[in-house]
């Protein structure tokens, strides 16, 4: 007897949103050396491709620095390296050539699976490569020539998106011409932050052997601004070529360059990368120009999310019910966070003017986002709000959260001390207790 998968239906409808906003959205992928060596690159080409199923445009930029260290290797051709950039000499060249070609026409046949009983069965890719990247030389360095090694000069983003908007995926070579016919080996990192950068992607996407950037306690990091980020990397060696120090410096260049965000995923992780895309929490890290999470004014298109918040809150006695109506009435004294389109948290501010007093209320967590100082967040935003009109004092009302308050600095009060108003329409069969808080202007 078959029965109703509901973890499936409820992951469907979570992603859903999702699925919605990436849509029509630019991706810019670095499959990196690891990546590409790794036992599960089959599963993280299908996963990319079932991006490219739901409507969003895909360009890959691969990496091989590691076989292309095994192929020099191999043939007993020294590498050499100063600041982080390979010296391509006419014999290194001719190997780094033929490893990138071979990379390339593999990502290519990858992209092109359709085997039934497989994610990409039924799948029509076409894959697009050429002259979209024009290079120029590095030149000489401090007395070092380095030969056949360059940088961008220049991205053909007309080209490339001539070839987004017709369904095709673009996969870049970090082997590039330049405008005098000769060709050069690129960084893969800086290649892929620069053509993401120029065709101004929603997303530069890139993976490493974990699930994303490690704190000191072992702990993924969720989130890092660009100078965080850059933080992080000053704990690494200036000339670290790790991955998780290649995509830092990629992924700060290209925050920093207009690219809303930048993920770093696990290839290791089967399905790491769909979880981080269409899951509110993601599993890996991001760098990101603004926030996933603001803290802003509530407004009459959040009342259904804000009533869903606060519903368990009212069931369980904790918050006094509020219909929509009041809602629609009040909703200029609410603040609220969201968290990609959801409203995670709550808070109001009721303000009695003559008594340069306002009242604290409302003030509500999603489960589960209880953690990270969310309920602090709020509560100075109502304080700076207070301010801002002059109040000098807050008080809450509440039944069953006094600790809470009394640790955010708030002293016990009675019912006289409260603004007439709310004196007069105090609930004593409801006894809760009052707290007041006093302001520093």
């Amino acid at each position: 007897m078959r029965t109703l998968n509901t973890e499936l239906i409820s992951a469907f409808r979570h992603s859903a949103p999702y699925i919605t906003m990436h849509r029509g959205q630019t991706f810019v992928f670095l499959l990196s050396a690891e990546t590409i060596a790794d036992r599960h690159i089959d599963n993280v080409i299908s996963d990319i491709a079932i991006l490219q199923s739901l409507g969003i445009k895909l360009v890959i930029v691969f990496g091989c620095k590691n076989q292309i260290d095994n192929a020099l290797a191999d043939a007993k051709v020294k590498t050499r390296f100063y600041k982080r950039i390979r010296i391509a000499d006419t014999r290194s060249f001719s190997i780094i050539k033929r490893v990138c070609g071979d990379i390339q026409y593999n990502i290519t046949s990858k992209l092109s699976m359709g085997l039934g009983n497989t994610p990409m069965q039924g799948l029509r890719l076409s894959v697009v490569s050429g002259n979209f990247v024009t290079a120029k030389p590095v030149g000489v360095i401090d007395g070092i020539d380095f030969c056949h090694s360059g940088t961008v000069r220049r991205v053909d983003t007309e080209g490339i998106n001539f070839q987004l908007d017709r369904g095709n995926v673009v996969v870049l070579s970090p082997i590039c011409v330049s405008v005098t016919g000769e060709s050069f080996s690129l960084n893969s990192e800086d290649l892929a932050s620069r053509v993401a950068i120029d065709l101004k992607a929603n997303k530069f996407i890139t993976f490493c052997p974990f699930q994303g950037i490690i704190d000191d306690e072992g702990h993924v990091v969720p989130e890092l601004f660009p100078d965080q980020a850059e933080e992080y990397l000053k704990k690494l060696d200036e000339d670290d070529v790790s991955s998780t120090a290649r995509y830092l410096r990629a992924a700060i260049a290209s925050c920093r360059g207009g690219v809303p965000r930048s993920h770093l995923v696990s290839h290791t992780d089967d399905g790491a990368l769909l979880q981080e895309l269409f899951t509110r929490d993601g599993i890996g890290t991001q760098i990101v120009k603004d926030s996933a999470e603001q803290v802003r004014q509530a407004r009459i298109s959040d009342i259904g999310s804000l009533m869903e918040l606060i519903k368990p809150m009212e069931d369980a006695g904790i918050l006094i019910h509020r219909p929509r109506e009041l809602l629609e009435l009040q909703i200029e004294h609410y603040v609220i966070i969201e968290r990609d389109g959801m409203v995670i948290g709550s808070a109001a501010l009721y303000p009695y003017i003559e008594e340069k007093c306002g009242e604290l209320a409302c003030v509500a967590i999603h489960p589960n986002y209880r953690s990270g100082g969310r309920s602090d967040l709020l509560i100075e935003t109502i304080e700076q709000k207070a301010r801002k009109m002059g109040l000098r004092k807050i008080f809450v009302l509440t039944t069953s959260t006094a600790h809470f308050f009394l640790e955010k600095g708030f002293v016990p009060g009675t019912v006289d001390d409260l603004p007439k108003k709310k004196r007069d329409n105090y609930n004593y069969q409801r006894k809760s207790k009052i707290f007041f808080k006093n302001l520093d202007n």
